[in-house]
């Protein structure tokens, strides 16, 4: 009796088990499943990566050198980070047409999937800005008449209050900002392209920038209406007014003239 009690299991020997079993599982996932992961994660970036190179190597080694490096005909992408070529590719300004004192926008040429693998690449050679999240970018709730003070001071004197660009000097222009998509807006405060300085976090805050964002919607959105009904380009009230004194005094001159040619016309009979 006493061998038979001696043998006989713990009521709670089966739950210990069965914890143990479940402590075992739960580890050995945690250890391999994550660095599985993590391996697919990287594997499918040096896929993007390769195929990027391949992109660059057709379309932008010419000019920008095998590695990035520049050359006489363009500069070195080495650092400049993925939103800048979101930015440049995204908008048809790259691949250059020609050579000029500007790259205009013009059609887009690659797809939104083989930008992001040149932008995969372009990023492996140095760290820069990275391409911005909708979250970033989205201008929902930003402050208006805040981004509008942020662009006064900051933009007009290139791009005209109202976003409708202007002249630079030695050929160059500040681009009109109607119809630009809220993300390569952000992205070109964020990388500054071309003549643009650059507006990094640190210099205007994510929120700013959505608030700059905003302003320029509501300025130049589908159901946005001149009080003054034609607005000249928005060029301002100086010029607008300019154009209604020059135009009034010409209609004027040409009555009195035509007043004069009757007046005589009439003494003469």
């Amino acid at each position: 009796m006493k061998k038979l009690s001696a043998r006989r299991r713990h009521p709670l020997a089966a739950l210990v088990v069965l914890l143990l079993a479940l402590a075992c599982t739960g580890g050995l996932y945690a250890a391999f499943a994550p660095a599985d992961k993590a391996q697919a994660d990287e594997t499918a970036q040096s896929l993007t990566i390769d195929e990027g190179k391949k992109l660059y190597s057709v379309g932008c080694a010419s000019c920008h050198g095998t590695g990035g490096q520049g050359t006489t005909d363009g500069p070195s992408l080495v650092g400049v980070g993925a939103a800048a070529v979101d930015f440049q590719v995204g908008t048809g300004r790259m691949p250059a047409q020609q050579p000029g004192a500007q790259v205009p926008k013009k059609k887009v040429i690659y797809s939104q999937a083989e930008i992001d693998q040149l932008a995969a690449y372009i990023a492996s050679l140095g760290a820069g800005p990275e391409v911005p999240t909708e979250n970033e970018y989205n201008p929902e709730g930003a402050d208006i008449a805040e981004g509008g003070e942020l662009f006064r001071n900051n933009c007009a004197q290139c791009h005209n209050f109202a976003g409708k660009g202007g002249a630079l000097t030695n050929g160059k222009y500040a681009p009109d900002l109607t119809g630009v998509s809220e993300k390569h807006i952000y992205e070109a405060m964020l990388t500054g392209p071309q003549n643009m300085p650059s507006f990094p976090d640190q210099t205007m805050t994510e929120q700013n920038k959505k608030d700059i964002i905003a302003y320029l919607k509501a300025v130049n959105g589908d159901e946005t209406v001149s009080p003054g009904g034609l607005d000249l380009g928005a060029l301002g009230p100086v010029s607008e007014g300019l154009f209604s004194w020059v135009f009034g005094l010409g209609v004027l001159i040409a009555v009195a003239v035509w007043v004069a040619a009757r007046t005589a016309k009439a003494k003469k009979s």
